[in-house]
């Protein structure tokens, strides 16, 4: 049926010819049939008359029906990523011993010539034929491929894997303590680690930092006795610690004049309870980070070279209202890759030193390159706990969905990998999703770059809303979708920061 409806629409004109379908899609709230198509030639109002109509006879009355025709005219460097795209879809093995400059692109009348550089013994005869159908999936025109065999073999692939298997510590950062004073201890200190760091277990941690917030609790012993102890929450700039202490008798005096905005040289320990970090301060003195303090870049692990977990599918529905009406998009969405994430996880504590960090349990993710949405990375992830009924009721995600999903640390490579060189965006990204996903990538030795858009405050920048969540926001640019459950929320937020940065025509500053 799609074959014949498509073939009477290339019938229209020359300039719906080569025009290829990017999507059938039904609104059951306003009950309308969008058909979106994409050509490679400029059209006429008159060629959207036409497709519209014969859309029209295919739809049945009690629909809606609407024609939405956008032009597309790929480049090489657009044909060779759909091409890797197809290769690591269709072929894990090609991929895996592919590098940039194994595909050639070459652009031609009607369409593009490519060539794929392989290995022999790994060379596949219908390779080619079938990325051809996935670029002409994505693309108008015709592709004509070839697989060309080259000096390299299936050790290339062998040495990847073992790189993969090495085991990575993550080294822990330091800097040098400033104006240091005893207050309780017995040592100088001349280090602390950064606590964003703070991810390793150990009898003895040096923490330094601004005293954010400090409060005063009571607990009864096991004799009966009332005692007093401290909850901390300190800050260096790069991170929070959370810090729980019980005073000495001989010091407790001066730990009652501490205050918020004091600077303090913590000894403590930090321990596994329950699955989480616990951090225990031992003695209380007086310090600062140096003057100026400028945290240095944490080494990563190299960016894997295949997915193993979690493979990414090419993103082809384009039901974005707005998007098509206005054809033009700011030229700053172009040369650039976004990945717009959601999660859903056990609760809010995003905090690995907090006593109890929470856990992932959906990763959504959508890939923009060139202002267009192409790819989908989705998955549920097994939080290796129990799932509160309010986490249940909030977001549908049941213990049986996720009781057989990989586990965090199976994931979070194939996530850096997807988010490798892209810029990353998100509804409260800064505050939320991304202490998250920074924290349990670093766990497995990646490194995430900090160059995040959030659109909340780009929101509040450029809308007038009465609030400004998410369902708020789509709503006014008639974004549908299934809230709090990731792959739709990350959708959902792809399309609105398209259109927020077609209101702004500039990209804002990285959080």
């Amino acid at each position: 049926m799609t074959a014949e409806i498509l073939k009477e629409i290339r019938s229209v004109s020359k300039n719906l010819s080569r025009a290829i379908f990017r999507g059938l899609t039904l609104d059951r709230i306003s009950n309308t049939v969008t058909a979106n198509l994409i050509t490679d030639e400029a059209f006429t109002p008159a060629d959207e008359m036409g497709a519209d109509a014969i859309i029209r006879k295919y739809v049945p009355d009690y629909f809606e029906s609407k024609i939405v025709i956008s032009k597309l005219t790929p480049d090489e460097e657009m044909v060779k990523r759909k091409i890797e795209e197809a290769v690591s879809k269709f072929s894990t093995l090609v991929f895996a011993t592919l590098s940039k400059d194994d595909i050639k692109v070459e652009k031609c009348d009607g369409g593009f010539n490519y060539t794929i550089s392989v290995a022999k013994s790994i060379a596949s005869g219908n390779l080619c034929d079938r990325i051809n159908e996935y670029l002409q999936a994505n693309f108008c025109g015709n592709f004509t491929g070839e697989c060309q065999v080259a000096e390299k073999t299936l050790e290339d692939l062998e040495v990847e894997e073992r790189q993969d298997e090495v085991e990575f510590e993550m080294p822990v950062r330091t800097f040098k303590i400033e104006d240091f004073e005893f207050l309780e201890g017995e040592k100088i200190r001349t280090a602390a680690i950064y606590m964003s760091d703070l991810n390793l277990v150990s009898d003895e941690v040096i923490l330094c930092g601004t005293i954010e917030e400090i409060r005063e609790r009571t607990y009864t012993n096991k004799k009966g006795v009332e005692k007093t102890y401290y909850n901390f929450v300190l800050s260096d700039t790069t991170s929070r610690a959370y810090a729980t202490y019980f005073p000495r008798l001989k010091t407790i005096e001066k730990i009652k004049q501490l205050k918020a905005g004091d600077s303090i040289v913590c000894t403590g320990l930090n321990e596994s309870f329950n699955g989480n970090l616990r951090y225990t301060i031992k003695t209380i003195d007086f310090g600062k980070p140096p003057k100026g303090f400028v945290p240095e870049k944490r080494a990563s692990k190299p960016v894997p070279k295949y997915y193993k977990t979690v493979t990414p599918q090419p993103y082809t529905d384009f039901e974005q209202t707005f998007l098509f009406t206005d054809r033009t998009l700011p030229a700053c969405l172009k040369g650039h890759t976004f990945v717009v994430f959601d999660l859903e996880t056990t609760g809010l504590n995003s905090s690995p030193v907090s006593g109890n960090m929470d856990k992932i349990i959906e990763i959504g993710a959508y890939k923009i390159c060139d202002g267009e949405i192409i790819e989908c990375f989705s998955t549920f992830i097994n939080p290796e706990r129990k799932l509160s009924e309010e986490i249940i009721n909030l977001t549908g995600i049941t213990e049986d969905m996720v009781a057989d999903a990989p586990k965090t640390e199976e994931v979070m490579p194939d996530f850096y990998k997807f988010c490798y060189g892209s810029i990353l965006v998100g509804h409260n990204i800064a505050g939320f999703d991304f202490r998250f996903v920074d924290h349990y990538c670093a766990n497995c030795g990646y490194i995430l770059e900090r160059k995040i858009i959030d659109t909340i405050p780009l929101s509040q920048e450029l809308l007038f809303l009465s609030n400004y969540k998410l369902n708020t926001v789509a709503d006014k640019f008639n974004i549908t979708f299934n809230h709090h459950r990731a792959t739709d929320d990350a959708l959902a937020t792809a399309k609105i920061f398209i259109e927020l940065i077609k209101l702004k025509k500039s990209l804002p500053n990285f959080h």
